[in-house]
């Protein structure tokens, strides 16, 4: 399997550990370090693994239902680092609101020897279609 296949699963494995809602899974595709750095749609800068899972255990606790289809995923691979951009089609329930959203991401990797981890993840909102 190459970097780029070994990356494109633990993608996966985050999308995966996200739509079943389950902060164990969540913890397994994470580093869990000072360095680690999330931004949510709307949210502040989240630094740390403490602040990271915290807003996990959060979003879980009030989301009934998430499902994920990824759409332009790219991958790509340097050295001991990787990141995947993608377009988020998220189909959720919160509150009992159902709702439609795309979401511009971006996840970044570091080679670990338990294999590739999760260091970075900021999504924000499509405001247009145009780029590429």
């Amino acid at each position: 399997m190459s970097d780029a296949d070994e990356v494109e699963d633990a993608n996966a494995r985050f999308y995966r550990a996200f739509e079943t809602l389950d902060i164990a899974e969540m913890d397994g595709v994470w580093a869990h370090g000072e360095h680690v750095r999330c931004v949510h749609p709307g949210w502040p800068l989240l630094c740390g693994w403490d602040a990271v899972r915290e807003s996990w255990r959060r979003i879980f606790a009030h989301t009934e239902e998430m499902r994920f289809t990824l759409s332009a995923v790219r991958v790509a691979v340097s050295g001991d680092l990787a990141w995947v951009t993608c377009t988020e089609n998220i189909l959720s329930d919160v509150g009992g609101r159902v709702s439609v959203t795309a979401i511009l991401a971006t996840n970044l990797f570091e080679r670990r020897l338990d294999g590739w981890r999760l260091i970075h993840h900021h999504a924000s909102h499509v405001l247009s279609q145009s780029g590429s």
